[in-house]
């Protein structure tokens, strides 16, 4: 999913928000969505918080912050009713 947050929050415009099934799935999420940056877009290496181990990745590309979620984790956090307000522009399933 890709939340345009744009006007309500001053530290990002947009989050994706993603769901991984495996430990590996989220590392390999992480891992291209990485490299697709820094190739295609000319990004600079993002913060990372978080372990594929957790359940959960956060890559902060400054305007953009990836947030990788396990089912559980997302189900846990919610970012999406948290978020709301947020214009929703892209919905993948």
């Amino acid at each position: 999913m890709l939340l345009d947050l744009r006007g309500q929050l001053v530290f990002t415009d947009y989050f994706v928000i993603c769901t991984g099934t495996s430990e590996r799935q989220l590392t390999a999420l992480a891992e291209a969505v990485d490299e697709a940056a820094r190739h295609k877009f000319r990004l600079k290496r993002p913060r990372v918080e978080g372990h594929a181990a957790g359940g959960w990745l956060l890559m902060d590309f400054g305007s953009v912050i990836v947030h990788a979620f396990s089912q559980a984790q997302r189900h846990r956090y919610k970012l999406e009713e948290l978020w709301q307000a947020g214009k929703v522009v892209l919905r993948i399933q």
